[in-house]
This record gives C-alpha cells, structure tokens and sequence, in this order.
C-alpha cells in the first residue's frame, strides 16, 4: 500500500501523541494536550501533515509561524518506517506550506543529546545555531 501525506487534522491527536509517545526525544507537555493543539491547528491551518499507512498513522508534524518565521514541531515517524524518506516528505510539506506564506525560515528545537533527530535535521539542510542559546519562562507560576 502507498504511503499518503495528508494534512493533520484535530481528529488525528489522539494517534499522533500515541506516535509521540512512543519516539524517543519528543518531549511533551500539556502544551500538547488536545485542544491545544486543535488550537495549533486552527491557528495554522494546513500546514501541518500525518503520513498513513492505510488506517494507521505512521508519522506527523506540527507546522506553523509566527509570521516572520516557522516553526516545525515533534516530527516523527513510527519505527517500522523509518529511512524510506517519509520525515523529509513530511518536511517537505511543511516547508512548502511556509514557503506559500512568505516564510523564509523555519526553526526546529531539538534535545541535544538526541543524535538521530540532529543527524536527520542536518540532513534536510537544517544549521544548528551555536550562537543562541534557547531561554524559557513558564507563564502560570
């Protein structure tokens, strides 16, 4: 069966945190519980994408920005799939998607010590940014 790439919908989270969950180096948080990200969603419509095999999803990425910039999140792929091209499609769309919206360029945060996602990301031209240092404030406490 072909692999489809279609754009994530809401109905998609429950199997899309179900993949998360089980990739290493995602980190969730209730950032990413389901209305949040139906939220995501809305806000950027069609720019995220799941990949499927048949009824089952087998990868998916949030896209979207800020309009001056992109942003990729949690792109993952199920195990089984991996090394068939189907994260640089997926990359693809998403970059696409900015492209049409007058994006230049996107971002990605990516946990240092996971070297398969920053051996990936280089490999779809991504330049890691030793010049910044990425700061966070927690806005409910």
């Amino acid at each position: 069966m072909a692999i489809e790439i279609r754009a994530f919908a809401a109905a998609d989270t429950p199997q899309a945190l179900t993949l998360w969950r089980s990739c290493e180096g995602i980190g969730l948080s209730s950032a990413d519980e389901p209305q949040r990200i139906a939220g995501y969603l809305a806000r950027n419509p069609g720019m995220s994408f799941t990949a499927w095999d048949g009824d089952t999803l087998i990868g998916a990425v949030l896209c979207g920005h800020d309009g001056r910039r992109g942003y990729l999140h949690h792109l993952a792929v199920d195990q089984a799939y991996r090394g068939q091209g189907i994260g640089r499609a997926l990359v693809d769309r998403c970059h696409a998607e900015l492209r049409a919206q007058g994006i230049d360029k996107a971002h990605i945060f990516v946990y240092r010590e996971n070297e398969a996602a920053l051996s990936f990301w280089k490999g779809v031209n991504y330049v890691p940014r030793d010049t910044l240092a990425l700061l966070s404030a927690s806005l409910t406490e």
